[in-house]
């Protein structure tokens, strides 16, 4: 199969995906299209957003049109990590006693971590071996995950008691974070005549592991031109403060820079929306369409800027305004 007829069929796909979802998701649009690009992207989510937004119902629909394995963890101040991760239990089989190993939730392939942040740094850091290597190890014995792995986390930006800050080390194995806003009018009325009726739509599973995969592989096939790699890498640096590329609004404001990772993240989902918009190779506005998702949650601002009450993403909107699409000589 050409490259063309792979990439037809890629769009096909993927608005099955979300007309499938948007059977029960009323609106939210360009959170469901983040959510899938990190999907075949191979990356994880953070859902941001107060309660009642449908973050969690959002993920539980996903598992739906997806044939794959779904567990869910309510993640609580006395959550431990053997609660997520599994244990190994003393059994007796003919008298005598072994150790078996009894698995947790996250051997499963879509994993909902929801109410993240209200579970001990000792636990939340758990799943960091399984985000970024896809295996965990207990005493000692490593267990591979099944593929495609996929972590969904939801957190609550607004009540904070009881909660532990994500560490830095462990949002940036988030592949985005995408921020769930509160719906429209029309939305509301849509959203009473579905939940108030019994009318409820059932989602049906139109793709599986394997397919999944194949278009991750896809997506990894798209060009990127040298200069728009190069824009990439200049966005990224841009959050560095006091760099070669830092503009003024970072060196104010930022006190460390985004990883890596982010400029990974950036090249793969711009990988994503080039296909979705037919074509083989990556633009500049891909690249900024994938910024601000890509970056909110790798930077750390300044008393400054927390002071001011400046969020994150409006600093890294002027950064796209300050850094050119070509560098100037």
């Amino acid at each position: 199969m050409s490259m063309i007829e792979q990439s037809q069929q890629f769009r096909e796909r993927f608005k099955q995906v979300e007309t499938e979802i948007g059977k029960v998701i009323v609106g939210q649009p360009d959170v469901v299209r983040g959510v899938l690009t990190c999907l075949f992207c191979g990356g994880h989510v953070l859902l941001e957003g107060v309660p009642g937004l449908g973050k969690t119902l959002l993920v539980r629909t996903l598992a739906s049109v997806l044939d794959l394995k779904f567990s869910r963890v309510q993640f609580t101040p006395d959550l431990m990590p053997s609660d997520i991760l599994g244990t190994n239990i003393i059994t007796e089989h003919e008298g005598r006693r072994a150790f078996s190993f009894q698995a947790g939730p996250i051997f499963a392939q879509i994993l909902l971590a929801d109410e993240i942040n209200r579970a001990t740094p000792k636990t939340q850091s758990a799943l960091l071996e399984a985000m970024q290597e896809h295996r965990v190890t207990i005493a000692g014995t490593q267990h591979i995950l099944e593929e495609p792995f996929f972590v969904l986390a939801t957190q609550n930006p607004i009540e904070q008691e009881g909660t532990y800050p994500l560490p830095e080390a462990q949002l940036d194995r988030f592949f985005f974070k995408l921020i769930v806003p509160f719906v429209t009018r029309d939305d509301l009325n849509r959203i009473l005549d579905r939940t108030t009726k019994n009318d409820w739509a059932a989602p049906a599973k139109v793709m599986e592991g394997p397919e999944i995969m194949k278009w991750q592989a896809l997506v990894r096939e798209i060009l990127v031109a040298p200069p728009i790699q190069d824009y990439a890498i200049r966005l990224l640096l841009a959050t560095h403060p006091q760099g070669e590329f830092a503009p003024a609004v970072t060196n104010r404001y930022f006190r460390v820079g985004a990883s890596p990772r982010g400029a990974q993240a950036l090249i793969l989902a711009a990988k994503v929306q080039a296909l979705l918009a037919g074509r083989y190779n990556v633009s500049f506005e891909d690249i900024r369409k994938a910024y601000l998702p890509a970056m909110r949650h790798r930077v750390l601002l300044n008393f400054e800027a927390q002071a001011e009450n400046i969020a994150a993403d409006t600093l890294l909107a002027q950064i796209i305004q300050d850094v050119p699409e070509t560098e100037k000589k």
